[in-house]
């Protein structure tokens, strides 16, 4: 008898896990993997469900810090040093964060530092610290030096952007011959 029930209980307790174990998740899993160059680029993301909802604007709100990803952050592993846009981008895993604004996003990188450590308030400080990136910036904005000098991004390339009170039309220098990245460089160089 105690044989039986025994077996009767172990039998119930597997199907019932079985069963749960069948249901996908609401917002399934994903990645891919990439070779560029020398090295090889991961991406591991949550495959979100609009389910109806406006996302834009609401769930995820203009000018707010998002976590990329449904479920857990977006996560970039490379096993290579690479370079994007311009600056160096150390091999290691990375969590994508986002700051959304009504024109456009800027997706933004975070630390060489493992996922675990990663809190809120550390992603929120690299953001505000990093203006070259700003959502609401004009887009072709690549840099402003001050409120009436930029570097623009335009047809025939990058130039400075120059206007002042009582100019009609502003000044456009191209940037020929700027041996310096312009982006990074200190802003007493290019002034």
């Amino acid at each position: 008898m105690k044989r039986i029930l025994f077996s009767l209980i172990t039998l119930l307790t597997l199907s019932t896990t079985n069963t749960f174990a069948q249901n996908p998740p609401a917002s399934p899993a994903s990645s891919a993997t990439g070779k560029i160059g020398n090295a090889t680029i991961t991406i591991n993301y949550g495959s979100p469900s609009v389910k109806g909802r406006t996302i834009w604007g609401e769930l995820v709100p203009y000018g707010k810090v998002w976590r990329t990803g449904a479920n857990k952050a977006t996560t970039f592993e490379t096993d290579a040093d690479i370079t994007v846009e311009g600056q160096t981008l150390k091999k290691g895993k990375y969590g994508l964060y986002a700051q959304w604004g009504s024109e456009r996003c800027s997706l933004k990188e975070f630390g060489n530092k493992p996922l675990a450590e990663i809190k809120y308030i550390d992603v929120l400080k690299y953001l505000e610290k990093d203006d070259l990136l700003d959502p609401e910036k004009p887009i072709g904005m690549v840099r402003e030096l001050t409120k009436d000098i930029s570097i623009r991004n335009g047809k025939w390339g990058d130039y400075i952007y120059y206007k002042k009170r009582g100019v009609k039309k502003p000044l456009f220098l191209k940037l020929t011959g700027f041996n310096m990245d312009y982006k990074k460089c200190d802003k007493e160089v290019l002034l």
